[in-house]
């Protein structure tokens, strides 16, 4: 097993992934506490440093780099100082912004973290702040946006979606996405935070178990329920795979024609940060399936891929030599899936 995983994400290198959806500029300010202020009940924070990472479907292309794939981005900014700053981050972190339309008038997604903490103590999140429209992009935009996606994916091996609702993704988008799958020439993948069910007959969608609850309409209480009614979301999409991250629980499977698994996590469940991890998973499932990996297959290298992303502080990647080590140095996870994966 160990062997074929790894032969799997050597093949990533050869894969070419469109990925349309929107894009985050994922903000972090950092600083040290030291005392009450004399205005309010709050603490002052003493400014140390900052940074700017890519969220959104920017996190997902820059994962699919740092495992070796070739992620062509298509999505928006807006044409102010923060749009301006993120497509200088894309740059440096060597994706290709051609794909990338930068709009007049509408801001660009912020996600502003504040970080804080002792001068001997480790930071934590105190706060949030979101700058963000959720109002559909024009029609001109709209159809720019598809018309990149389309002409990009006639050389790529598959489409990824990532959307969060913030615009970038309209009903005519997933109209045409469905289309495509519809063809079943490409390899079609899907992270929707509230719109799974519209997406029909895709290769495989990851939905995270809040949203997976949210689109059954019913609480997944138990392993028991997991199973039954993963199945049913399965079939209201109308895909070949489904996989539901569900934290500290793992993963669950499923498949058109074959039982669901249950998948536990890799490493720790003493994790550092969460953020972005959903965007590790689709990126590494996709570059699996598109690798010929088999779902389970798929699945298991993003199980590896998550386990070593969420030991990072912030949004953060997985290279390709991370999740190669993690694979040939595993003595435990392997192990495991006869006692637990099988559902």
């Amino acid at each position: 097993m160990k062997n074929r995983l790894i032969a799997i994400v050597r093949n990533f290198s050869r894969v070419k992934v469109v990925v349309m959806g929107d894009i985050i500029s994922d903000e972090y300010l950092i600083g040290l506490t030291s005392r009450v202020s004399r205005e309010a009940p709050v603490l002052i924070l003493r400014y140390n440093s900052g940074r700017l990472l890519l969220g959104g479907a920017g996190n997902t292309a820059n994962n699919i780099r740092a495992l070796g794939g070739k992620p062509l981005l298509i999505g928006i900014v807006g044409d102010d100082r923060a749009g301006e700053e993120l497509i200088k981050v894309m740059k440096e972190s060597g994706l290709d912004t051609k794909g990338v339309i930068r709009v007049k008038g509408r801001p660009t997604t912020v996600k502003t973290r504040i970080l804080a903490g002792g001068l001997h103590t480790s930071r934590q999140q105190v706060i949030r702040i979101d700058r963000e429209t959720e109002l559909p992009v024009e029609r001109a935009v709209e159809k720019k946006l598809i018309k990149n996606a389309v002409r990009a994916l006639r050389n790529a091996h598959s489409l990824l979606v990532s959307d969060y609702g913030l615009g970038a993704i309209t009903n005519e988008s997933i109209r045409q996405v469905n289309a495509i799958a519809g063809k079943g020439k490409k390899i079609i993948t899907v992270d929707s935070r509230s719109r799974l069910l519209q997406f029909k007959g895709v290769t495989g969608a990851t939905p995270n178990e809040p949203e997976a609850e949210e689109a059954l309409r019913m609480e997944l209480t138990d392993d028991r329920n997991v199973l039954k009614d993963g199945g049913l979301l399965l079939e209201m999409i109308g895909g070949k795979t489904l996989l539901i991250t569900r934290g500290k629980k793992g993963m669950a499977l499923f498949e058109r024609g074959k039982q669901p698994r249950l998948i536990p996590i890799y490493g720790s469940d003493e994790v550092a940060d969460v953020t972005g991890a959903g965007d590790t998973v689709i990126g590494t499932f996709t570059l699996a399936l598109s690798s010929g990996a088999t779902p389970y297959e798929a699945a298991l290298i993003a199980t590896y891929a998550a386990g070593i992303v969420v030991m990072k502080q912030g949004t953060a990647t997985v290279s390709r030599q991370d999740l190669l080590h993690a694979i040939k140095e595993d003595k435990t996870f392997i192990d495991s899936l006869s006692l637990k994966g099988r559902g």
